[in-house]
């Protein structure tokens, strides 16, 4: 929700072009080596105080360099911040950063309000749990394990929105559950694929509802298996490649995720064309090789026809998820492996696998976004191992070359060189294989029929300032919504 509370820097249409938000226009130098950002005039914070470049310059300094898991390696070329006056932000590159502009709205550099920020434990302020923004809605109420209340914004600069009274976010752990709500009408918007997959179609063939894929063009959404490189058998490039080859990605696709979602051959996603490579190392699904490479490998069945064992931990985000780790145990046993899975909350989840490193394979899924540098990098770069920085890199990777191809995609202004080194990359870490890239997936929203709104390229993590209602939400005398 953080886009309907906070606004970004800019939003991306649907050809994730950068649009104006809180900045009003921006320019390049012409060496590369400057961004310019004009800042929006008349901005205030729901608490009443004006929106400075200050801000932006605190948040960039103290928060996107420091400890956001992704802007690390995105604004890792910026070398000073300069505020020549309130309204305006300069950034001073060591190198050419092409990916910054594709990183500024809401959810991928969030700025937050240096007055409340400034001189405390970023991660530990109570602000966290009670955020103030410049959005379209202020939050009023959070009710745990219950709902969250946001209020229309009175003062917001977008002059006559949002159009909604108020926005009611409920928590409803059940997939069945929330599917009730949307068909009952108790519930309006639902993005992420939130009901099971099975029933997406027969919802959207309800005359009250319908299901679009939509705005999620800035995620290009991949899954993947993360193999723990530093433990067990999994040292062993030859088993890592074995699972691979024991994984038929084709028949996760449609028995696991109900043809939402493709077979990936790559961690960078084909829908990000001008750096997907198809000249890759490829592990298609063939069993037969992968018992040849365990055999090879030393790991022979014994005599339960067992090779060894592993645990499978995936990220607790619903029953999809679940179902993949269960494919993969099927999948691994055919060929001697066998599997544990493992299921945990997210807080525990990030721990095992980003701090404590306390697993053999992890599955989960990371968002790609426009931009390789900015979601795709980051599961590979050796920096953040161990650091409990959760979206990172779970694998424990360590490859010089991989390391310094990450370092010169953010500095090289090139578009054809910045393809070379994408290619590059692409061949090492699908011959290496630290991590399994198992499907590109097409996530869903399920939403009222009578709920019209512009969808942008990032609208999942966007803001809500332009949702309205063709006629009455049902269960409210007035412009609300859940």
């Amino acid at each position: 929700m953080s886009g309907t509370i906070f606004d970004g820097l800019v939003d991306y249409d649907r050809d994730l072009k950068p649009i104006p938000a809180l900045a009003t226009a921006w320019e390049t130098g012409p060496d590369g080596l400057s961004l310019t950002l004009h800042l929006r005039s008349g901005v205030t914070w729901h608490d009443g105080k004006p929106f400075t470049a200050a801000d932006v310059k605190w948040t960039l300094e103290n928060v996107w360099t420091k400890i956001h898991p992704r802007n690390q390696i995105t604004f890792g070329k910026v070398t000073t911040v300069e505020t020549p006056d309130p309204l305006t932000v300069i950034l001073r590159l060591s190198q050419p950063s092409p990916a910054i502009l594709s990183s500024l709205n809401s959810n991928g550099a969030q700025v937050l309000p240096k007055h409340l920020y400034e001189g405390t434990d970023v991660l530990s302020n109570p602000y966290n749990n009670k955020p103030v923004g410049t959005g379209p809605f202020v939050f009023k109420e959070w009710n745990r394990g219950n709902h969250i209340v946001l209020e229309r914004n009175p003062s917001y600069w977008d002059q006559g929105k949002p159009y909604l009274d108020k926005v009611v976010f409920r928590v409803l752990p059940d997939a069945a559950a929330r599917a009730a709500a949307l068909e009952k009408g108790e519930a309006q918007y639902a993005p992420l694929s939130p009901v099971p997959l099975r029933d997406a179609a027969r919802l959207g063939a309800l005359p009250n509802l319908r299901v679009a894929t939509t705005g999620y063009e800035w995620l290009s959404p991949w899954l993947f298996a993360d193999f723990n490189v530093e433990r067990g058998p999994l040292k062993d490039v030859r088993v890592r490649r074995a699972l691979a080859l024991a994984i038929d990605r084709a028949a996760l696709a449609k028995v696991v995720w109900f043809g939402f979602g493709q077979p990936a051959t790559s961690p960078v996603p084909s829908t990000l064309t001008d750096f997907h490579a198809k000249d890759v190392p490829a592990h298609p699904f063939d069993p037969k090789r992968a018992e040849v490479l365990l055999d090879e490998a030393g790991f022979k069945r014994d005599a339960n026809a067992t090779r060894f064992s592993l645990d499978i931990d995936y990220i607790p985000y619903g029953d999809d998820f679940k179902r993949t780790a269960e494919f993969l145990k099927a999948s691994l046993r055919r060929v001697g492996v066998e599997a544990n899975i493992r299921s945990q909350d997210t807080p525990s989840y990030t721990r095992r696998i980003y701090g404590d490193r306390d697993f053999d394979i992890a599955i989960t899924w990371f968002a790609a976004f426009s931009d390789p540098q900015v979601g795709v990098t980051r599961a590979y770069w050796s920096a953040s191992i161990g650091k409990n920085i959760p979206w990172t890199n779970g694998s424990g990777y360590r490859n010089p070359e991989v390391d310094g191809l990450i370092a010169a995609v953010q500095g090289e202004a090139d578009a054809g060189k910045r393809r070379d080194l994408f290619r590059r990359f692409q061949q090492i870490v699908l011959e290496d294989l630290p991590t399994l890239p198992l499907l590109e997936l097409k996530f869903f929203t399920v939403e009222a029929s009578n709920l019209r709104h512009d969808a942008r390229g990032d609208q999942v993590y966007g803001t809500l300032r332009d949702f309205r209602f063709d006629g009455p939400v049902p269960g409210h005398s007035r412009a609300s919504a859940n």
